[in-house]
């Protein structure tokens, strides 16, 4: 089934022009694209097919919602973020956010991503606790991906990749380190740490070995370490569908 996009006026997209420009400039400068794209992700991720509630919606802009465990340091992002949203009153904060996640994704290296704006802004935040643990298991992330979000194994594992990215900190998540040696590169490294074990100084959370163990995660990891073009084309796929949960359903 085909999405039917809202029309945004013309205005609007040159403003978006203009701020994507902007995004790029900041992105690079502070080489903050992993928190930008945690942002992105921790706000489109709380999505509920059932009840149609949560997702990429612009709540993250509420101390509320910034307050939740899963997004403790994400208030850094919103105040990189805020002097760019302050030229771009016309832009809504939820086109805003996943703006950002995008650029993050393209200027180090990853995939271009479709981008289709039109998302309205939602007056409050969804409940805390539909972000996946990182301390669990497959089955969790079934629950937190298939279920609640209503995406796929494939996006289960190929979202996982987006981890090439960045490092936790052990006073937000309560672990420490990168995944991969190269954290400001998005490419297939994750996968190939992941194959190759544990090694000193990088991280593998129990939610990351997890697709190890799994009959049908496993062999995805296996070819996106081995095809960096297969793991960028399912990238941009999974991102794409949750940049826009709940957003122009077909």
């Amino acid at each position: 089934m085909v999405k039917s996009y809202p029309t945004v006026s013309g205005e609007y997209r040159q403003a978006l022009e203009k701020c994507k420009r902007k995004l790029r400039g900041l992105i690079a400068d502070k080489k903050c694209a992993p928190i930008m794209l945690r942002l992105a992700w921790h706000s489109a991720g709380t999505y509920d097919v059932e009840t149609k509630t949560g997702g990429p919606f612009g709540t993250m802009r509420y101390k509320e919602e910034l307050g939740h465990g899963a997004n403790n340091g994400l208030d850094i992002a919103i105040r990189l973020l805020e002097p760019i949203k302050e030229q771009f009153p016309i832009i809504s904060f939820a086109d805003f956010y996943q703006l950002a996640g995008i650029v993050a994704v393209e200027i180090t290296g990853g995939p271009e991503i479709p981008f289709h704006p039109g998302r309205e802004d939602k007056p409050k935040p969804p409940k805390e606790g539909r972000l996946p643990d990182a301390t669990k298991g497959c089955d969790h992330l079934r629950d937190v991906f298939i279920k609640q979000m209503g995406l796929s194994d494939k996006d289960i594992v190929a979202l996982s990749g987006g981890h090439t990215l960045g490092r936790c900190h052990i006073d937000r998540s309560g672990f420490e380190g990168p995944w991969t040696s190269n954290p400001l590169i998005f490419d297939n490294s994750y996968f190939k740490e992941l194959l190759s074990g544990e090694k000193e100084g990088l991280l593998q959370l129990p939610s990351d070995k997890a697709l190890l163990s799994d009959p049908i995660f496993r062999p995805l990891v296996e070819n996106y370490a081995a095809d960096e073009d297969a793991f960028f084309g399912d990238y941009a796929e999974a991102h794409l569908k949750l940049s826009e949960l709940g957003f122009a359903e077909a």
